[in-house]
């Protein structure tokens, strides 16, 4: 295990630009908890209400984003086989969008548009255009061809359009400046989709597919399953923009959640092969929980089918289905992945800063070493009976359901910090 791939990307990129994004994300996710506690009761209204707003982009932002923009940074030099290009860059993405997203949060609990949520939404694109930057000439030194990068460059560029068009709705919105034909809210499901397709599914299927092998050590791949669920999520997402602007009124959204699907199925079968494929024999429960999320995958796309179905249906939207449609996105397959897998590749970044340069004293801790195991089972079954007591009270607008459920997701946030706490703060981390 220590000799795994993962260990080597610490030599490329150092711990301190990394250790801070996983910092912030594990607090971002006990405050997305705590603002779902306090909150659970407008999840049986209507979804853009301020509240849900906070909590929706808390959990996009400060949880997913912050985690995947801090993994990246470590995991993009193993996969073109070449340095990170800037740390600084990578430090400016990290002071920008960890300036930029409280104030955004902020700005949506307190439901004002103004010179906040402006300013936040201005510093989030700074960072994000660090980043990609950085990504781009990292990729231009690289000799190597390889599409895990091209996911990953190709779903920061689809985070670029979600962050700057989230931008362009918060000012739109207050009239001052009318930038788009129609009202901000027109565009809402346009801005959600890009981001939740773009950059979180694709940038999840493009490292997902190379560190589940990696993790279950196996050495199957198939770059042509991989290229095929790229152009399927893309081909998607274009259509999607394409029905949205254009014909909206058609009845063909579904086909880009068809192509999605298909995409997913993909994956899932990819995945299979290579658990199959597998050299180790016996899987851990943090891969467990990887692997659970691969089936939570699914589960907001047959969501969206059934939401279209009812629209289509009835001319109405159902504003239950609707508000588990991003339940299960939020919650339940971001969180389930990094829930697994920062247990999968923080622990490697903790132990080359501390015990790597001691390896020749004598017997070590391995990396599974540094967090409670026992902790981390119990934060994910807490979870798992968080996410389906919270999902059922959506559906039954049941305020006991979704105060139980908020309550376990936020007690599973709290061990998840206990362990994150535990790794960063190991005996002679800071010396």
């Amino acid at each position: 295990m220590i000799g795994s791939p993962l260990a080597s990307a610490a030599r490329t990129t150092s711990w301190k630009v990394v250790i801070p994004f996983y910092v912030y994300a594990a607090i971002s996710f006990l405050a997305g908890t705590l603002l779902l506690l306090f909150s659970h009761d407008a999840f049986k209204g209507h979804y853009f209400q301020p509240h849900i707003l906070a909590v929706t982009h808390t959990m996009a932002l400060g949880w997913g984003t912050m985690i995947i923009l801090g993994a990246s940074h470590q995991l993009f030099p193993v996969l073109i086989e070449t340095d990170l290009h800037s740390e600084k860059l990578a430090y400016a993405s990290f002071l920008l969008a960890g300036t930029g997203i409280p104030l955004l949060i902020y700005a949506f609990y307190r439901f004002n548009m103004g010179a906040v949520a402006q300013l936040g939404g201005s510093l989030v694109v700074g960072a994000v255009l660090c980043y990609l930057a950085n990504i781009f000439i990292s990729i231009s030194k690289s000799k190597r061809e390889n599409v895990h990068a091209v996911f990953v460059f190709t779903a920061a560029l689809w985070l670029l359009v979600t962050v700057a068009l989230g931008l362009t709705l918060v000012v739109n919105f207050t009239g001052t400046h009318q930038l788009l034909p129609r009202g901000s809210l027109h565009y809402l499901g346009l801005h959600a989709h890009l981001g939740i397709v773009g950059w979180f599914l694709l940038l999840v299927l493009g490292v997902g597919s190379r560190l589940i092998p990696m993790f279950l050590i196996s050495k199957y791949t198939n770059t042509r399953v991989l290229w095929a669920i790229y152009l399927l999520v893309n081909a998607a997402l274009v259509g999607y923009a394409v029905l949205f602007l254009y014909f909206p009124k058609t009845g063909l959204n579904t086909i880009p959640a068809v192509l999605v699907l298909a995409a997913l199925l993909l994956f899932a079968w990819f995945c299979r092969k290579a658990f199959l494929a597998r050299i180790r024999k016996k899987v851990d429960h943090q891969m467990k929980v990887s692997l659970l999320s691969v089936g939570l995958l699914v589960l907001p796309t047959l969501v969206l089918l059934a939401l279209i179905g009812i629209l289509t249906a009835t001319g109405r939207e159902h504003t239950g289905v609707t508000l588990l449609y991003g339940f299960t996105i939020f919650f339940g397959w971001i969180t389930a992945i990094i829930l697994g897998m920062t247990f999968k590749t923080l622990p490697f970044i903790v132990w080359n800063k501390v015990y790597r340069p001691r390896a020749y004293i004598g017997k070590m801790p391995s990396p599974k070493d540094l967090f409670s195991d026992r902790v981390f089972v119990a934060m994910a079954f807490t979870y798992l009976a968080g996410f389906i007591g919270f999902a059922a009270g959506i559906l039954a607008v049941s305020s006991g359901l979704l105060q139980l459920g908020s309550a376990l997701l936020l007690a599973a946030a709290v061990l998840y910090n206990w362990n994150i706490g535990k790794m960063v703060t190991q005996k002679k981390f800071n010396t």
